[in-house]
């Protein structure tokens, strides 16, 4: 099965995009607007990493 490039809820895209990018801003990695992929892969995993750990976060504070 290939993987797909859609979201899963197109509505939600706006939103991942900003969250992307105050991660980014975080972790001290400027993002340009659109096209990224003269980032290293440091660079990308510092994003997603933070990324997750923000989600986790919020998961846990809303356990509470």
């Amino acid at each position: 099965m290939a993987k797909s490039s859609k979201s899963l809820v197109p509505e939600a895209r706006d939103g991942l995009n900003r969250f992307k990018v105050e991660a980014a801003n975080e972790v001290g990695v400027n993002l340009k607007q659109g096209y990224n992929g003269d980032l290293t892969s440091k660079q990308a995993g510092s994003i997603g990493g933070q990324m997750v750990k923000k989600m986790i976060q919020s998961y846990e504070n809303n356990l509470k």
